[in-house]
């Protein structure tokens, strides 16, 4: 994985002419107190996109059930039957903190220098990376993380964690951002190119995950009052893509989710279309799925020793070039549906146009979907919950193919997609529930998070005690 990570580094520095940096060094062996910031935000940003859109990225995708693991072969089996394990992909916790390192990094001198542009942009990314660790993790190092005087950290709660997240973006949102001094973010900004004003929006929008996230917690009350301050405010949420573009079709310099599972692992045909997602697709005449999976039929989730339906098994789509998010303008503009609803206020704009959005982004035209009669058309006549669940389950839709993690957070949150009674052979099966993994081997209950890595357990003795991956999430 820090293979993915640097490599992916090295293609960005490429693509984008920046020159700071000699490409043929490890961006950690960099003097972290003299680098030009410049140097070491492409390290941070590049290890952040490769941390999450890898190996989180299989993961999160199996458990929202977007694919599932092949019946001829058994690579990803431990995930899709949840039995992964402490010593199970510990490249997800390593290779995040390696990125929160240089992150951080970033953080501590551009807040001494006053470089309040680049400040902004490292707090978010920050704040990014952490939420997606503690919503996986539970309790996560975050005030004593990745310093170089700290050899074990301590860990935060969860709880702790969501509000040092909304502390820091506030105190960066505060900064002036016209009196910053320094260097001015640019080239090596592979997310906006230096575009202050989308780091602004996006920061708002993490924000606004955070708060929607607490919804269904014993902090229902703070998180909604939050979500109508920040609507009744005004502020701009993102109205682009928050990613990473400069991917081509090489070894080490693609996709990360690409890369990992098609060229270093050499399992292109290890992920088959699930029926879960598929499922829905058929029922819907929905044409994204000719996009999301090749030719074949779908494999019902976790049946690997005798699957239903004949012919082939169709493979997952995943290609080189596709870029990796930090956020979708489709997730932003869900966000504010949702935020909208939960302040009686019509969510159906926002909802029209993420689903528009995704379609667009397959090169397809989603307006018989959302038009009155159609597959997706907006219950603005609904409950508040009927109208959650058709903004979550185009959320999980449009969360396809590295975003899942996503996904299978806002499911654990709300329960959409719903949880099917039987399993997907049976008649009574309804398209697009989620259904318990024929291979499971945790009785029935889902996982809600994954085990804490050996490599921490051994290292910190802070680590808290392990507890089943099927234990929820404090906001769940």
């Amino acid at each position: 994985m820090k293979k993915i990570i640097i490599s992916i580094f090295i293609l960005a520095i490429t693509v984008t002419g920046c020159t700071e940096l000699d490409i043929n060094r490890d961006p950690d062996l960099l003097d972290p107190n003299k680098a030009p910031l410049s140097a070491q935000l492409p390290a941070g940003i590049s290890g952040l996109i490769g941390g999450e859109g890898a190996s989180l990225a299989i993961i999160g995708g199996m458990w929202s059930q977007y694919w599932t693991q092949s019946n001829a072969a058994n690579q990803y089996k431990s995930i899709d039957n949840y039995s992964i394990g402490t010593s199970d992909y510990n490249v997800v916790w390593n290779g995040i903190y390696d990125a929160l390192a240089d992150i951080r990094n970033v953080k501590r001198r551009a807040l001494a220098e006053g470089n309040w542009k680049y400040y902004l942009i490292a707090t978010t990314l920050e704040v990014q990376g952490s939420q997606v660790l503690t919503d996986i993790y539970g309790d996560i190092p975050y005030t004593e993380a990745n310093s170089s005087t700290i050899l074990t950290p301590k860990f935060n709660t969860g709880t702790e964690v969501y509000d040092l997240m909304i502390n820091d973006l506030n105190l960066a949102l505060s900064k002036d951002l016209n009196a910053s001094k320094g260097d001015i973010p640019g080239k090596d900004d592979f997310i906006f190119a230096g575009n202050m004003t989308n780091w602004t929006k996006l920061a708002n929008t993490l924000k606004l995950r955070i708060y929607m996230r607490q919804t269904k917690s014993s902090r229902k009350a703070m998180a909604e009052a939050a979500i109508t301050q920040m609507l009744s405010s005004g502020v701009a949420f993102l109205d682009v893509d928050a990613g990473m573009t400069q991917f081509i079709d090489a070894p080490d310099q693609s996709n990360p989710l690409f890369e990992y599972n098609n060229r270093k692992l050499n399992v292109a045909t290890n992920l088959r279309m699930s029926t879960t997602l598929a499922s829905l697709f058929d029922a819907k005449a929905d044409p994204r799925k000719a996009k999301y999976y090749g030719a074949g039929n779908p494999l019902n989730q976790g049946d690997l020793n005798n699957p239903a339906g004949a012919g082939t098994f169709a493979v997952v789509t995943l290609k080189a070039t596709t870029p990796a998010y930090l956020m979708t303008k489709e997730e932003s503009l869900l966000l504010q549906a949702e935020a909208l609803e939960r302040n009686s206020q019509s969510g159906k704009a926002k909802y029209d146009a993420a689903v528009l959005a995704n379609f667009t982004r397959y090169g397809l035209d989603g307006t018989a979907f959302v038009a009155a009669g159609g597959g997706y058309v907006y219950p603005s006549a609904g409950t508040f919950e009927q109208k959650l669940e058709a903004i979550i389950t185009q959320k999980w839709i449009a969360s396809f193919p590295g975003n899942g993690f996503e996904a299978f957070f806002e499911t654990n949150r709300t329960g959409y997609p719903k949880t099917s009674a039987v399993y997907q052979d049976n008649a009574g099966y309804i398209p697009g529930q989620i259904v318990y993994s024929k291979s499971g081997v945790t009785g029935g209950l889902f996982p809600k998070r994954m085990a804490y890595p050996l490599s921490e357990r051994n290292a910190n003795t802070n680590a808290p005690a392990l507890v089943p991956i099927t234990t929820k999430i404090w906001w769940n």
